[in-house]
Order: structure tokens, then sequence, then C-alpha cells
């Protein structure tokens, strides 16, 4: 072999062996970043304004420290609160964490009665509820201004009270717990289900008719279907309704699924439309919620929100009954703080005087003496 073919057969092999080693060194940084990215977070190498579209579906943990109980809390209707949260808080021993939603104007009365009294050591924030969310979205009689509550839409927007939370407890201010709120917290929901209501047609809940309004306990006591856009709905006139006052949300689902602006949407059809009944029975923020959560709500236990004690049905309960209720819940006219209403005795139990004297109870005795 001559010495230019040597030189050739030598320059090859340097080559060879060149390519050889850099295939090798691009296989382990290949393996390397492979291996940093999946040591790193879940959403690996994002950019630091990355925000995912939606939240990731996560299995709620059934052992949380933190239960959060949201409830409102209006001037005229505190008494409530105050006996709703000592109710809550005596009868559980777990962590209970109270977001109450106000307006500003009762933001001071509330943290004095708390802080002045045996529930200065509840675990609570005060939020505060901004009514000019609600514009263009509820219809305001101009002969009756007062008659829209702005807290009671409070629950449409619940991911906003509780934002870091995956599930939470929804409470009307008209109720008394008796028994531990864990359980109800621990409600089971079904897969896509966003939140768990209390059927008005089980078998706790007394079924009457409220003059020219239907059934309250179907839609068409909450619905007009006479109205084309109801009808488009294909939701039968006699399906069960259930009742917005108690309820188990999952928060990541709600958002999911944007709950709080479809309840938006339909809150603002029927301000050009009026597709709700005429003769409601019940509440105006009662009809969105069956319209977004037809077919697509899990149950409570009955005995979780015994109802209709502020109503001539609450007198049909036998006192058996209302002891062994868990959740008892005085939702029509007759609040246990005013006006005659069915087992006031009981609410009254929870109740603790408010320090500045500014809110009195009424009882029978006192209509009386009127």
């Amino acid at each position: 072999m001559t010495l230019r073919k040597v030189n050739i057969f030598i320059l090859v092999l340097v080559v060879v062996i060149f390519l050889l080693v850099l295939h090798h060194n691009f296989l382990g940084l290949s393996d390397l970043l492979k291996k940093e990215l999946s040591d790193s977070n879940p959403l690996g190498f994002q950019p630091i304004d990355f925000i995912p579209e939606a939240p990731q579906r996560l299995t709620v943990d059934q052992n949380e420290n933190e239960i959060p109980v949201v409830i409102t809390a209006s001037d005229e209707r505190l008494g409530g609160v105050i006996a709703a949260v000592n109710s809550i808080q005596q009868n559980t021993k777990s962590n209970v964490a109270f977001h109450i939603v106000t307006l500003n104007d009762t933001v001071d009365h509330l943290r004095s009665w708390l802080s002045k009294t045996s529930l200065k050591n509840v675990q609570y924030r005060i939020l505060n509820f901004d009514p000019g969310m609600l514009a263009g979205k509820v219809q305001i009689d101009s002969k009756m201004p007062d008659s829209i509550k702005p807290l009671t839409f409070a629950r449409f927007y619940l991911p906003n009270w509780v934002p870091n939370a995956e599930k939470a407890i929804y409470l009307d201010d008209d109720v008394i717990v008796q028994d531990d709120i864990l359980e109800l917290y621990h409600t089971p929901l079904q897969p896509g289900h966003a939140a768990a209501f209390s059927d008005d047609c089980d078998s706790t809940s007394n079924k009457f008719s409220v003059r020219g309004a239907g059934n309250q306990y179907n839609y068409m006591g909450f619905l007009d279907y006479k109205k084309e856009l109801v009808r488009k709905l294909s939701i039968k006139a006699s399906t069960c309704s259930f009742n917005p006052g108690v309820f188990v949300a999952n928060l990541t689902e709600w958002k999911i699924q944007n709950v709080t602006k479809q309840l938006e949407k339909w809150m603002a059809l029927n301000v050009v439309e009026e597709i709700y009944s005429r003769t409601l029975a019940g509440s105006i923020t009662t009809p969105p919620l069956l319209i977004v959560f037809y077919k697509r709500h899990s149950k409570i236990d009955p005995m979780w929100n015994v109802r209709h004690l502020g109503s001539s049905a609450g007198k049909r309960y036998s006192p058996q009954f209302v002891k062994a209720a868990k959740l008892l819940h005085w939702n029509g006219h007759f609040k246990p703080w005013g006006r005659t209403a069915s087992f006031a005795d009981v609410w009254e139990k929870w109740y603790i005087p408010d320090p500045s004297g500014r809110f009195n109870l009424i009882r029978r005795h006192s209509d009386a003496a009127q």
C-alpha cells in the first residue's frame, strides 16, 4: 500500500471516529434534557406568563384540612348569620373557615358582633360584594327599587370568594346546622357535576302549591313556559326543582364549565325576554340555577336541608323529626328572628345577642303587645 493510500485511510478513520463521538454526545444531551423535563414542574419549560386555558380536573382530597363555608350577611338579617355560624362551630371538630360575603355598610357591625362574643375565635374572612356586578343582569322595578337583594346573587360567584379552594359549601343565612358539617362537605359529587343540591321532590319536603304560581317543587313554578326560549330548552314543566339555599360545589368543575358565565347569560336573557314565571314560586336567583344545572347536579342527603320552616308547611313537622334533622332551613316569608315561624325556639338556642343592641328579635309576645 502506498503512503498516499495510507494517509487517506487514516484521514477517513479519524472522520468516522469524530462523527461517532459527536453522535454519542448528542444522545447524551438529549437524555439529559428529557430527564430535566421529567423532573421539572408539570408545565415544563413554559413561558413565565403561561396561563392554562382551564384548570385540570383534580380528585378532591377527602381529608381536607379546611372546610370553606360561604354565607351572605345583610344588616337586617345579621342575627341569622350569627346563629348559623355558632351552630356550625359548636357541632363540628373540623377546621371550618367562614367566608362571609356582605356589603360595605355591614362590615363594621358584623366584625364587632363576632369579635365581642364567644365567636371571637372563629376563623372567618369578610368579603365585600359589589352590586355593580349585576348591571344589565337584573331587572329592577322602578316602583320597588329595593325588591332586588344583591347578596342573593353572591352564590353565582362562588369561586370569587374561595379562589384557592377545591370544594366549598354555600349556605343561606336562615339555617341552623345540628350535626357535623364535615358530613355535608363529604357529599359525593358525580364526575362532571359542579354542585350537589337537595331536590324539592325528596321525602322530607312538603309538596304544596303557591297560589297562582304552580307547584313550588317543579320547574313550572319558576319558568314561563309560554315563552319560546323556555320551550326550546326541552325541560319538562313537571321536572323536579331543587333548593339552592344549601349546596356543595366542586369549584374546579365550576370553573371548567364556566358556570358563572352561564348563569349571567340567563340573567341577562331574562331582562330582555322575561323568561321567569310571572308568579314566581321563590327567589329570582333560582331560575338560572335550575336551567344551568338541569340534569347536571348531584344530590345531598335530604336531612341536610329540611326546609319550609319559614312557611305554613313547617308546622307539619313533628318535634322529633326537627330534632333528628341535620340542617334546618327557614326558607319562606317567616324568619325565626322576625315574624312568627315554626320552631323558632330551636333556632334561638344558637342565637347570640348583639352586643351593640342594634339587632333585636321580634317574638310572639312582642307582636301581641303591639
